[in-house]
């Protein structure tokens, strides 16, 4: 199994006809996505990749029936209105790519999902893989990368960076070990879907045997991951890095939500909190493949 997505979801691209939605689209269908359906106001009748096109997520839901999922490739300025029109007609999981999104659409677009009891990935997020079933995105650049990187396997993979989420996926997989879902949270300072709301999905994959989250200085969201551990909603081993450990207080470092303020979201605060609930902390990247191989001999 995997998370979020499988080669059984429906997927509907939002702003397929314009230059990054067209690419990420053939990147997705190359990797096997189900992508139904299109929409770009203007330019229903057309198709993408043979993908047909509706101006409207309405249009295309009358067309196709219920969607699970939408991907949205429009201008951050943009971004809420088709998050809405997604949300309005039951679609229940949303990756947001774009970056720079004002911060009051970010928090007006989250609260409109969790009260229609949709989820998102992002906004900045690369987008998810669940190796060898399904993308959303563009995680992983190519689709001949892609496929060499994300091997099907028993660990799953988070990260509050893009370009980690793969590394991370390819230290594992020159170890030997493959991926159920590798998946970006986003970069942006608030996001939909937080650590602590995702450890909870792999909980529930027989799949998912261990997990990798690759953390950051800057925020809470470690110490709310490892208060899922605590309260017993997350029971397998994790394996977590947290980059910036050395970075000053005020210091802003990778994301737009890395920085420390007043002694909250310091590295030290982080590794003690995850300690604390018997998560694995290591102190380079290079030790997260080596600590899952040990960990996954030891579950055998």
């Amino acid at each position: 199994m995997a998370i979020l997505i499988d080669e059984n979801t429906t997927v509907l691209v939002q702003g397929i006809t314009g230059r990054e939605g067209s690419a990420r689209t053939r990147f997705m269908l190359d990797i096997g996505t189900n992508v139904i359906a299109g929409v770009t106001p203007g330019r229903g009748g057309t198709s993408v990749w043979g993908v047909p096109v509706y101006n409207t997520v309405k249009e295309a839901i009358d067309a196709h029936g219920p969607i699970n999922s939408s991907v949205t490739f429009v201008p951050g300025p943009q971004v809420k209105q088709a998050v809405r029109d997604a949300v309005e007609h039951g679609i229940g999981f949303i990756v947001i790519p774009a970056e720079r999104v004002p911060l009051h659409d970010s928090l007006e677009m989250i609260a409109c999902a969790k009260a229609s009891g949709s989820r998102l990935l992002g906004p900045g997020s690369l987008g998810l893989m669940s190796a060898g079933r399904a993308a959303m995105g563009w995680l992983g650049g190519s689709a001949e990368f892609a496929k060499e990187i994300f091997m099907r396997g028993p660990v799953g993979v988070m990260s509050r960076s893009g370009g980690q989420t793969s590394t991370v996926t390819w230290s594992l997989r020159k170890a030997g070990v493959g991926v159920t879902t590798s998946l970006h949270v986003g970069a942006e300072p608030v996001t939909g879907s937080s650590f602590a709301e995702i450890l909870p999905l792999f909980e529930k994959d027989p799949e998912t045997k261990a997990v990798v989250m690759f953390g950051e200085i800057g925020t809470v969201a470690e110490e709310e991951a490892a208060e899922v551990i605590r309260e017993g909603r997350f029971t397998k081993p994790l394996v977590a890095y947290i980059a910036g450990r050395n970075m000053p207080s005020g210091m802003r470092f990778s994301h737009a939500s890395a920085i420390i303020e007043r002694g909250r979201g310091t590295a030290e605060s982080k590794i003690q909190a995850l300690t604390g609930v018997g998560a694995h902390v290591v102190d380079r990247p290079q030790e997260i493949a080596q600590t899952i191989v040990k960990i996954l001999k030891i579950t055998e």
